[in-house]
């Protein structure tokens, strides 16, 4: 991890499963069109928003109540110069206790301000985790796209 990762961090007082178990149905907070299956290592799913964004990803750890990783196997982001900026990032769920909370710690690898969207994505991701999948993980409730 490079200190100029985009990370973003939250509590919740569910138990460190049930934030697992909300990320990995990536379905109920990633708005957008997801296929493939998304809990399963090894397994390649893709996010799709028509016209604006499409990513493969390969789950490449899951370890319940700890920790997901995916790769970014392919990519196409339509608003920076390079298309495929996200190729070969990864993005990193930890998930531990912490004064008797569940802290969920999100990276994503590769995001860092040396990337030309940087500031679009920093701030997607902002609202998609701190916002849906926090309130996914809460409610145990499907998330609508936060704008």
């Amino acid at each position: 991890m490079e200190p100029n990762d985009f990370t973003t961090t939250f509590s919740v007082d569910n138990t460190p499963e049930e934030a697992w178990a909300a990320i990995v149905d990536v379905r109920s907070w990633w708005s957008g069109e997801v296929a493939g299956d998304t809990d399963r290592i090894g397994a390649d799913f893709t996010y799709t928003v028509p016209g604006v964004h499409r990513s493969v990803q390969r789950i490449e750890e899951l370890v319940p109540g700890e920790r997901v990783v995916w790769r970014v196997t392919d990519a196409r982001l339509e608003f920076p110069q390079d298309k495929g900026e996200w190729i070969g990032t990864a993005i990193v769920f930890e998930i531990g206790r912490r004064d008797g909370r569940t802290e969920v710690r999100f990276t994503h690898r590769g995001l860092t301000p040396a990337v030309e969207c940087h500031d679009r994505c920093s701030n997607a991701w902002s609202r998609l985790v701190g916002k849906n999948l926090r309130t996914r993980i809460q409610t145990g409730e499907p998330q609508p796209p936060p704008w």
